[in-house]
């Protein structure tokens, strides 16, 4: 399926229909959770290193606040345009719900290929976008975080920018921000553990120890590298990874310290890595491995009606947003696999993010052990809640955990009433 044909917006959409239909729930109870509260295209203007002025679009969509400020990362990606964004904004609304943090959901985005611009460039680009958006975000309102292809820096730019427009300092605008200006311990590798410590509880429940699995991991970013990482210490076998540049296999276990020293060199990619018995393969022929878990951890629709038949997984951990098409869903399911969903599988960086903007609030900060504690903590009763429902009736995981979200968005909903 490509691009053209794919909207993930409408993918999500179907996936709340499907949610509210276990629930019997009126469409009257679940409409307002189809259509984003607040959208916001902008265009604007920078001046590039040669003198030249370029203009991006860029957009910033609050899809709910029913549960608290609408929460999201601010992706640059050439591929950026609204429906994403509207999926990506939705999908952190379920997943601020099903992990129980008084968030509601938001995304971002500017439609660029950050590899072409210089460092000064990217500074400005993001200090600009800021300022175009600063009317919708705040700590009390809409706080942005790192996605695709932005990080600890980019945060750093939109935290100033925008404590320089308010005459002040104001480190609870963002998340992911570097330790110096208010970030928390254990928030760069708090989506890569949550994945991690899903996989642990799936494993936990089907009674298979962590040393008999072999896992492929598709997307070595920070998610990826991290959950790899993490499964390599509790001595899972990972005997296949990718990046965008193609993936390296090795039946027998790839070496994943030395790998991620590798990649830790800016500039090395996975396609240039050598090493004994390490074989090139595909970022398809990745998904296809024949492995027990499989995690795709790049970008959305990576598993499709096209290639679902062909999985060999009997276990699919989603640390990407979205990787898995409504269309595979229901293929996957006739197969037996299990899907733990993304909105459960990587809700450990929005977790996190609740932590670091409680310490902004709150002018504290926690110890490293704390944060992943109740990490650990909010996650694993997380996942009891969903994998409980999915038993009482039957569903996969994905239709028990949205059917949570859900029915604490309805009644959120509810209590509050409809203005005016």
């Amino acid at each position: 399926m490509n691009k053209e044909q794919y909207n993930p917006y409408e993918n999500v959409r179907a996936t709340i229909k499907h949610a509210a239909e276990l629930l019997n729930l009126e469409e009257s109870d679940y409409i307002a959770t189809m259509y984003p509260e607040r959208e916001l295209k902008v265009t604007f203007p920078v001046k590039m290193d040669d003198g030249s002025v370029r203009v991006f679009e860029g957009f910033r969509i609050q899809h709910s606040s029913s549960r608290g400020p609408c929460k999201g990362g601010i992706r640059f990606h050439q591929n950026v345009d609204d429906n994403e964004v509207k999926a990506l904004a939705t999908w952190m609304t379920f997943k601020c719900a099903v992990v129980g943090i008084p968030y509601g959901g938001a995304k971002g985005g500017i439609k660029v290929d950050p590899g072409t611009l210089s460092h000064g460039e990217l500074e400005r680009m993001t200090r600009r976008y800021t300022a175009m958006i600063a009317p919708l975000i705040g700590p009390d309102q809409d706080i942005p975080a790192p996605d695709v292809n932005t990080n600890g820096e980019v945060m750093g730019w939109i935290m100033d920018t925008y404590s320089m427009l308010k005459g002040r300092a104001v480190p609870g605008v963002v998340t992911g921000k570097p330790l110096e200006i208010g970030g928390s311990l254990g928030r760069p590798e708090a989506t890569g553990r949550g994945v991690m410590i899903t996989t642990r509880e799936t494993l936990k429940k089907l009674n298979i120890p962590f040393d008999s699995v072999r896992i492929a991991i598709q997307g070595m970013g920070n998610v990826g590298s991290t959950a790899a990482g993490l499964l390599y210490d509790e001595g899972a076998k990972i005997i296949a990874v990718s990046d965008v540049s193609g993936g390296i296999s090795n039946p027998a276990g790839l070496n994943i310290p030395d790998i991620l020293k590798y990649l830790s060199v800016r500039g090395n990619l996975l396609k240039d890595y050598a090493a004994p018995d390490v074989l090139p393969i595909s970022n398809s022929e990745l998904l296809e491995t024949e492995a027990d878990i499989l995690i795709p951890a790049a970008l959305e629709n990576q598993i499709t009606a096209a290639n679902a038949d062909r999985i060999k997984a009997s276990i699919i951990v989603e640390g990407a947003n979205g990787p898995t098409a409504v269309e595979a869903d229901g293929i996957l399911e006739q197969k037996g696999i299990i899907v733990v969903p993304d909105i459960l599988a990587n809700a450990g960086g929005v977790i996190v993010s609740y932590f670091e903007w409680v310490q902004n609030i709150q002018s504290l900060m926690w110890n490293k052990e704390e944060v992943n504690n109740n990490l650990n903590r909010i996650l694993c009763n997380a996942f009891e809640e969903v994998y409980a429902l999915h038993q009482e009736k039957n569903v996969t995981l994905r239709t028990s955990a949205y059917a949570l979200a859900l029915k604490k968005l309805v009644s959120a909903k509810k209590v509050r009433g409809i203005f005016p």
